[in-house]
């Protein structure tokens, strides 16, 4: 059964985690996710500990889907917390300017390459 939204606790500057807790029916489950797995699933790299309520804003149903998940997998027991790490984050793809500075689209490889387009008229056509 997916975990449910509940409460968001705020950044713990001596963990450097970002704590929060969701709902498995009425019971509550704490939940923590670290900075540099909060950065690396939004692309960004050492963010500020004042900006961290925003980034979870941001990134908050991203996280708690990885937290429900997590929370599936395991065995139930009470007062397990759940902490996401960045080998629970899995490698995103490129945000749009990286794509657009390394002159490439998802999914493409980064190799320069020519499209063409080829019109074709019979000979006799007007131009």
């Amino acid at each position: 059964m997916p975990l449910t939204r509940d409460r968001i606790i705020g950044h713990d500057i001596e963990r450097l985690a970002f704590r929060f807790t969701m709902l498995n029916g009425i019971d509550t489950v704490e939940c923590q996710i670290s900075d540099a797995a909060m950065d690396e699933l939004g692309g960004t790299r050492g963010t500020e500990s004042m900006a961290r309520q925003a980034q979870f804003l941001a990134l908050r149903d991203a996280v708690e889907g990885i937290a429900s998940d997590m929370f599936d997998r395991m065995s139930v027991v009470r007062g397990r917390i759940i902490r996401i790490f960045t080998k629970h984050v899995q490698k995103s793809l490129p945000l749009p300017a990286e794509r657009i500075a390394n002159g490439s689209e998802a999914g493409e490889d980064s190799a320069p390459s020519l499209r063409l387009i080829v019109e074709t008229r019979p000979a006799s056509a007007p131009r």
